[in-house]
């Protein structure tokens, strides 16, 4: 056997590594501001997406006077409705062919980001006069809207991080600061929102509480477009890859999609271990306001108690880089998720107390915001690993399916918060029975308990593109290569 049958792992690609052009060089990084710059995205996000799944469920029940068991469906419909637009996105994003020299993605993310601003206001708006089913209705209607709105907005800014750069450091570096953005709009919708709502609406003010959402809800709408301006501004697309166009161009349609699922193991993992993720995360945040006001006794420890559970998720996060640097990100990741299981489940069995359920709520939360932010840089990865797979990078359509994932948790969210309410009996604004104060407690702790035990089964069994593996797949994209040979199409 020749020395460079030896080395090479794609003979058929008739060139050795040290003979082929490199395209790209992956231990190269990009300047640091760049990477800010993307958190910056997710941080604007924020200020729409979770202000959306911490209020509107109150909004809707309290303020709007629709029933608990109709916003479970408004939830989980809407939701479902949403994972199936993401491939439509994906695709429409995918099929660019036209591309300027804004890149791919940043113009879409840009123009869907201030769509999704005004959408947002809409859906914390309830018109005067409707009866009770043409509230339901328009919540549907308001809802669905947004949730396609956002697919074309996160779609694009989830696989912007893919093509800014294939260095690890780098992506854990954007994972840092993605989720570090994301976890401070979390950090202001929590802390801030409610007392913003009650400085419009109140007593002496004479705003009805509606309309104190809908001012509220205007204010974080401009400041999260304001912030995915600095993202579209500050970064670029730097990475060349390999683009079909013109008539050797194909359009992606949906077995397309599904082929991007199953053959993409990394994927597939991430995918499974994300419908247990988000849907704890976001049942925690759905159902805070409700165990600060009723089992607790106070709503005014609400912003308190998040102000401490996200404050430290923040420096959580800040130390992805060095954890995933010492263990890895797949190590780092499903030790987070037993920690994070272990404080949930024991919150849920200890009598109700102010002291331990926020030490617990926090070490929970905090384990849960570490690998959430490492999530992104193996989603970046997974793009990656699906080109050198199939010889075709398809990176808004990958991130779809893994999107897709995160809409049925959201969905789930939903169902699990307000379904444990309609169930357990309880009535908006009044003294609540204690089967409701348990389900309230249960949906807040339990729940998210057993939802990281799992993904810490999920993580650690069936996601194999641990580093190593990665380091290696990296190489062959630098080179053009994929698994089976030489990546054809025009660089862009």
């Amino acid at each position: 056997m020749s020395e460079n049958a030896a080395t090479n792992p794609h003979p058929e690609a008739d060139v050795s590594t040290q003979d082929e052009a490199m395209i790209n060089d992956s231990s190269k990084q990009i300047p640091t501001r760049e990477k800010i710059a993307y958190g910056f995205g997710d941080f604007g996000n924020g200020f729409m997406f979770d202000l959306g799944q911490a209020y509107l469920t109150k909004f809707w029940i309290d303020a709007c006077g629709i029933g608990a068991g109709a916003v479970a469906g408004i939830f989980a419909f809407t939701k479902i409705f949403d994972a199936f637009m993401d491939p439509i996105a994906g695709s429409v994003i995918d099929n660019r062919k036209k591309i300027g020299k804004q890149g791919k993605f940043r113009p879409v993310m840009m123009i869907s980001a201030i769509i999704l601003g005004i959408m947002t206001v809409v859906t914390f708006t309830m018109p005067s006069g409707l009866s009770g089913t043409q509230k339901i209705i328009y919540a549907y209607a308001a809802y669905m809207i947004w949730g396609l709105v956002y697919s074309f907005t996160n779609d694009p800014y989830g696989s912007l991080a893919s093509v800014m750069s294939r260095n690890s450091q780098d992506r854990s570096f954007m994972a840092t600061s993605r989720q570090v953005g994301s976890v401070g709009a979390q950090f202001i919708a929590g802390v801030a929102f409610i007392p913003l709502m009650g400085m419009i609406a109140n007593g002496n003010t004479g705003v009805k509480e509606e309309h104190g959402y809908f001012w509220a809800a205007a204010v974080f709408a401009v400041i999260g477009v304001l912030m995915f301006a600095v993202c579209f501004l500050g970064t670029k697309e730097n990475v060349k890859v390999h683009r079909n166009t013109g008539e050797s161009a194909k359009k992606e349609g949906f077995k397309d999609y599904i082929r991007v699922i199953f053959k993409n193991g990394p994927l597939g993992a991430l995918i499974l271990m994300t419908l247990f993720t988000i849907s704890a995360m976001n049942t925690n945040n759905q159902m805070m306001v409700f165990y600060a006001q009723y089992n607790l006794g106070n709503i005014g420890l609400q912003p308190i108690v998040n102000a401490i559970m996200m404050g430290c998720s923040i420096v959580g996060v800040f130390m992805i880089p060095t954890l995933t640097k010492h263990f890895g990100q797949k190590r780092t990741a499903m030790w987070s998720f037993v920690i994070g299981a272990a404080a949930n489940i024991l919150n849920y069995f200890l009598p109700s107390n102010v002291i331990t359920f926020v030490v617990l709520v926090t070490i929970g939360y905090t384990a849960l915001a570490i690998p959430n932010g490492i999530t992104w840089a193996m989603v970046s990865n997974a793009i990656d690993y699906g080109e050198w797979r199939s010889g075709v990078r398809k990176e808004a359509i990958t991130y779809a399916a893994f999107n897709f994932s995160r809409k049925l948790a959201q969905s789930l969210a939903a169902l699990v918060s307000a379904g444990v309410l309609a169930l357990t009996g309880y009535v908006a604004n009044a003294k609540q029975t204690p089967e409701a104060l348990n389900g309230i407690k249960a949906a807040m702790t339990l729940y998210p308990g057993i939802c990281l035990l799992v993904a810490a089964v999920v993580i650690g069994f069936l996601y194999k593109l641990d580093d190593k593996n990665f380091a290696k797949v990296a190489d062959d994209l630098d080179h053009g290569r994929w698994e089976h040979g030489k990546i054809s199409g025009n660089l862009k």
